[in-house]
């Protein structure tokens, strides 16, 4: 047995769901109102290149916003997770500084303002990393998993996960559902989500082939590692999510990021791969033993997928630098299917700006593939801290009825839209400085602005916020 690839007696013996029509909806993350340029993110290039620079939560929320109405239009089923109440006292709390919530933040802020700016961070808007997702189609139950991701490789990030399992739960309650605690937050199972995870198939509604992308192996020599900057996500960790998701074996393939690419600044596989359907779109410097890793991919999937093609687009170093490619974002792009059949791309404007960039994706567009047009979303304020419009939005196939079970309020929808658009303007700061990090009022306005998103999404008392603003 490829340890690589386990098995376990659950994944073998499970039944395979029916061919029930299954469609992918895009779970994209509202931007929330501390959204700021802290530059918390080693190994992020962006987030580093633009530290302590002013930022603007209400273009961002808007930018976002506006991304899924461009995407709803296109037919491309859109929800919204909500941001996450910062700053996060609890963690100042447990620091040891003490006092109303006033007090805490300011004496955070006098005593450990690096410490304030983690515990500040809007970084729960790339929900790209919120969770691991596995379509009822692939698991043996024929239930819907989802593994929220612990985020233990960076202190800002690993606040996420409690709240986010909380969301989520609220979010996905039914029985059709299952939604797993994160992994233990230990070194050996950091867990960084979906933007480590690709998921190949026919369609949507077929059975697939998950492909889980980490960067350490403890079993590889450190020195076969990166150098630059710090690997992220764990074998293990993945390894654990597939059998928690109860994968059957020949649903699942574990590849190692190339070190080449993490110390250029690839710090997620979606920063150098993107995969939909039948196609897979990847920088020629992805993966480790990529040539090897295609060919076992091809194979597989032409014996799950019933003989069908799989349409690998491979960007060469000579086409896209790996530097023009961290810097642009290519990769990071959504790869979306329309009713149609027909996919298209949703790039970053910075790739359309840049001429190797938009040679690359015109020759794909020109190509024998299913890729046939692309859109360019300005999310100028996402990117500026390393964010493109791929870690904006989580990937959740769903069956119409696991849809249409949801009873809260996180369908996007015209009237949600203008909801929303309105919430942004009345409780967004137009501009933050670094310094507004220690102004207590920044933190009164989150809480009275997420305690009026509670109400307006139906999620229950306590899912955002709870108790009194001033504690």
């Amino acid at each position: 047995m490829n340890p690589h690839n386990p098995t376990n007696d659950q994944q073998q013996l499970g039944p395979v769901p029916s061919n029930e029509t299954i469609c992918e909806v895009n779970f994209d993350g509202l931007v929330g109102p501390t959204h700021n340029y802290a530059g918390l993110a080693f190994g992020n290039l962006a987030s580093d290149r633009n530290r302590n620079l002013d930022s603007s939560p209400r273009q961002a929320a808007l930018q976002g916003l506006e991304k899924m109405r461009r995407l709803a239009d296109q037919g491309i089923p859109q929800a919204i997770l909500p941001p996450q109440l910062r700053p996060d006292l609890i963690f100042l709390r447990s620091c040891g500084f003490v006092g109303s919530a006033p007090e805490v933040i300011r004496k955070a802020a006098e005593i450990d303002p690096r410490l304030l700016a983690a515990a500040s961070s809007a970084a729960s808007m790339w929900t790209a990393n919120a969770a691991t997702i596995s379509p009822a189609v692939d698991t043996a139950d024929q239930r819907l998993h989802c593994t929220p991701a612990n985020l233990s490789s960076s202190m800002h990030r690993s606040l996420e996960a409690i709240p986010t399992t909380r969301v989520l739960s609220s979010i996905f309650s039914g029985s059709e559902f299952e939604v797993h605690p994160p992994l233990p937050q230990a070194a050996s199972f950091s867990d960084e989500g979906a933007a480590n995870q690709m998921r190949v198939s026919a369609s949507h509604a077929e059975p697939g082939i998950e492909i889980f992308v980490h960067g350490k192996d403890d079993a590889v020599s450190p020195g076969d590692g990166p150098s630059r900057f710090p690997a992220r996500q764990t074998l293990r960790a993945s390894q654990a999510i597939a059998r928690r998701h109860l994968l059957r074996g020949d649903s699942v393939l574990h590849w190692r990021q190339n070190p080449v690419a993490i110390d250029a600044g690839a710090f997620h596989n979606d920063v150098v791969a993107v995969a939909n359907e039948n196609v897979l779109l990847c920088h020629q410097d992805a993966f480790c033993d990529q040539g090897k890793q295609l060919e076992i991919l091809r194979e597989r999937f032409s014996q799950k997928c019933n003989g069908s093609e799989l349409f690998v687009l491979e960007i060469g170093r000579e086409e896209l630098s790996l530097d023009d490619a961290v810097r642009t974002y290519l990769f990071n792009s959504q790869l979306v299917t329309r009713r149609s059949g027909e996919m298209f791309l949703v790039a970053p404007s910075e790739c359309e700006q840049h001429s190797a960039a938009r040679k690359a994706i015109d020759r794909i567009l020109s190509g024998d593939n299913p890729v046939k047009d692309a859109l360019f979303p300005d999310v100028r304020q996402s990117m500026q801290n390393g964010g493109g419009p791929a870690c904006l939005r989580l990937r959740v196939p769903m069956t119409a009825q696991q849809l249409d079970s949801l009873d809260v309020r996180v369908r996007f929808d015209p009237e949600l839209e203008s909801e929303l658009k309105d919430w942004v303007v009345r409780h967004y700061r137009p501009v933050l400085c670094p310094a507004d990090l220690a102004d207590p009022e920044l933190y009164l306005e989150s809480w009275r602005a997420l305690a009026e998103l509670q109400c307006l999404m139906g999620l229950g008392d306590g899912v955002l916020v709870e108790g009194d603003a001033g504690n």
